[in-house]
């Protein structure tokens, strides 16, 4: 699993950083990739990227800021254009139903996908095969959300030993028995699967928050999270244009990172006030609190470990 970042900015776009976006690669046969936020230009940066707009099957929204959703109907019609066919599911708050249907009305867009939509709320829950995802409300001066994506275990590793001491030949049986099920060898001899798996690998847990102010909300959404993607629109000496606007500092993101027992800080949202050795400022702030602290910067390809 990896993180893709299409826009690390806030407010208004700038040259050398877009307004929010980011993909998350979830290495799956299937190459799926879900996005959160889509801000003005998202598709323009994923040009610059590897990304196929047709594999996006689901769409967070943290909230409907402009810089955060202007990019939207651009890129659902241009799915359809690039050969996007299966379902798209775009989820935000309440209000992301109208302004995405008025968009396409008025486009007069036609969609070759099913689009669904769907309006979170405060204790959002989904599930899928693969994971689950919790959303809860930040303080933001419109309703915010910050979304806790929590990988299922996985299946444990075929002990390979074990194979060894049984005298099992390579061959297609030996996939039936890292899926499980009983297998019968030409010699009469049969094996249960289940006796061949080692212990399930943890899950990864990726916490995704929009913009806010410090809250326990935010510490409680990102709690042992691998990584924690959290917005530092100002730096630590700026606490009052932060609150003023409902925005986090570098320290106090670091400090939900610490509070929460994260393994990796990545800030983003950054004003366009801090560039050059700023962003080093920025970056040496948070550490004092966290050690573990990359300021993001567009097209950053994080790897999940």
């Amino acid at each position: 699993m990896k993180l893709t970042f299409l826009g690390t900015g806030s407010g208004i776009p700038a040259k050398h950083r877009n307004v929010s976006s980011l993909s998350l690669h979830l290495d799956d046969k299937e190459g799926t990739l879900w996005l959160f936020d889509c801000g003005e230009a998202t598709q323009h940066q994923i040009l610059h990227t590897s990304i196929k707009p047709r594999k996006i099957t689901k769409i967070f929204i943290t909230h409907l800021h402009g810089d955060h959703i202007y990019g939207l109907p651009g890129l659902l019609s241009s799915r359809s254009f690039q050969g996007g066919e299966t379902p798209l599911t775009v989820y935000g708050p309440k209000g992301i139903k109208d302004y995405i249907n008025v968009s396409l009305r008025v486009s007069m867009t036609y969609l070759k996908y099913p689009l669904l939509i769907e309006e979170v709320e405060e204790g959002f829950h989904l599930e899928t095969e693969d994971f689950t995802v919790e959303g809860n409300k930040l303080v933001h001066g419109i309703p915010s959300y910050g979304y806790r994506i929590i990988q299922k275990d996985l299946p444990g590793a075929l002990i390979m030993e074990k194979v060894k001491e049984q005298q099992i030949p390579s061959g297609p049986h030996l996939q039936q028995l890292k899926e499980g099920k009983m297998i019968t060898l030409k010699d009469g001899r049969t094996f249960d699967g289940k006796e061949f798996i080692g212990p399930p690998k943890k899950g990864k847990v990726i916490t995704i928050l929009g913009d806010t102010r410090y809250n326990e909300t935010s510490v409680e959404l990102a709690e042992n999270a691998d990584v924690l993607v959290h917005e530092a629109t100002f730096s630590a000496k700026d606490e009052l244009l932060a609150k003023e606007y409902f925005h986090s500092t570098t320290l106090q993101a670091a400090s939900v990172a610490k509070a929460a027992n994260v393994s990796q800080l990545l800030l983003t949202h950054i004003s366009a006030r801090y560039q050059g050795e700023d962003v080093q400022m920025l970056v040496n702030e948070a550490k004092e609190v966290f050690p573990n602290t990359r300021v993001v910067q567009d097209f950053d390809e994080i790897e999940i470990k």
